[in-house]
């Protein structure tokens, strides 16, 4: 038989057997096809020498994007652009570069621990998912992060890509060597928490006025310890069946943030009270309108909330100090010291600013970047708050309209010179 005639036949063969199969399916119980199949696949494995590992990319009742899915992908990013003859192109990060992977039915070959292995993609027709099969151990540095944020009981994310580091972090030095340390110590302690059985877990409880740098704060810790962030905001959650379905969709290694939690609800809910106050309560909150029962006043924490194990370290972000100021002009002006660095030192022991308005007259406005400049308006800010601080402890009638009305001639004057 010629080698034409010896491939056609072949090909009938196939097409008949596959002609059949598709017969047999159409017309024979759904069950016998199944324990067919099944017993068919387990005759393969006797003779089959390979383990198959599927990971699926979409997994979960609201078919939420697989993590592993995601991390197998970026890692075989660069295999796949030098062995794979099918590529598919998608814009990666920032929407600057293009990102390759493999195309359906493609295969790359790859090796662990001196084991030989092979990654392939494909669909699974009857679900619709993509899939890859195998498995290799992931780097979180190569995974892209993502902010979640919810809107009632479900997730929705985007690609985290705060620059924020403890590096650029404006505090005091001290200080923020004891927060890494103890980031450190946490993310190496699974084996102790599972060993002691307690949940690995730990609670930050960041407070401090507004433009001290809680949310930065937050980002640099997500960046250092390559966490994904998961913003909970608890005004949209309607009951505790909500708010119990979030925090089981989060993935581990995570941060679970909650801002404001001062004046968010009422978290404790309230240990039950006597009867008559709850009665009296009850009659009070009838006599009120439902649009006056809907508004939340500011509170203080209950005790409940900062206790041990569930705050476990509290950080104070205050004012800025002299060292912040320090690696803030490093970031910001690019200086380590200055001549006018030491009558921003005495003032700064005298006013409270925080680092946010520090960094305000630190930014560049302009190519030459005259550190002179900068400074002198830092200095001027400063001497305005200080004056602003002795006037309102001898003059009840000071208010901070006759401030902001000083600001703005300050920064008139200065910016015209």
């Amino acid at each position: 038989m010629k080698p034409g005639e010896m491939f056609a036949h072949i090909g009938s063969i196939v097409a008949s057997l596959m002609f059949v199969w598709a017969m047999f399916k159409q017309f024979f119980p759904y069950q016998l096809s199944n324990q067919i199949e099944k017993h068919s696949q387990r005759l393969v494995t006797l003779v089959y020498p390979y383990i198959q590992i599927t990971f699926h990319e979409f997994t979960g009742e609201r078919l939420m994007r697989s993590e592993a899915y995601s991390a197998i992908e970026n890692y075989l990013s660069s295999k796949a652009s030098t062995q794979a003859k099918r590529l598919k192109a998608d814009i990666g990060k920032n929407n600057q570069s293009l990102v390759l992977s493999m195309d359906d039915h493609e295969e790359v070959a790859d090796e662990f621990n001196g084991v030989k292995l092979w990654w392939a993609y494909g669909k699974h027709i009857s679900k619709s998912q993509s899939t890859i099969s195998f498995h290799h151990p992931m780097s979180d540095e190569k995974r892209q992060r993502k902010l979640y944020t919810n809107s009632g009981a479900y997730w929705s994310h985007v690609v985290f890509e705060h620059p924020a580091t403890f590096q650029t972090l404006a505090m005091d030095p001290k200080e923020k060597e004891m927060i890494i340390d103890d980031l450190i110590t946490f993310s190496k302690a699974g084996e102790f928490y599972a060993r002691i059985g307690r949940a690995w877990k730990r609670g930050y409880l960041l407070y401090g006025p507004p433009g001290t740098g809680k949310s930065t704060m937050i980002a640099a810790m997500a960046n250092f310890l390559g966490y994904d962030l998961y913003d909970l905001e608890l005004t949209a959650v309607k009951d505790n069946t909500e708010l119990r379905k979030l925090l089981i969709e989060t993935s581990s290694k995570s941060i679970i943030v909650i801002e404001d939690i001062d004046c968010s609800l009422d978290l404790t809910g309230q240990r039950r009270k006597k009867k008559e106050e709850v009665e009296e309560k009850d009659q009070r909150q009838k006599q009120q309108g439902m649009q006056e029962r809907e508004v939340k006043s500011s509170q203080k924490l209950d005790p409940a909330l900062v206790r041990k194990g569930r705050m476990d370290k509290h950080i104070e972000l205050s004012y800025c100090g002299y060292e912040a100021f320090k690696l803030l002009a490093r970031n910001y002006l690019n200086i380590e010291s200055h001549n006018l660095f030491g009558r921003i030192c005495e003032l700064l022991k005298e006013t409270k600013i925080t680092p946010a308005e520090v960094a305000e007259h630190l930014m560049p406005k302009n190519a030459f970047r005259d550190a002179d400049l900068y400074l002198k308006s830092l200095i001027q800010a400063l001497e305005l708050a200080k004056e602003d601080a002795r006037k309102s402890q001898h003059d009840p009638h000071w208010t901070e309209n006759d401030s902001e009305d000083k600001a703005t001639e300050k920064s008139t004057n200065y910016t015209s010179t």
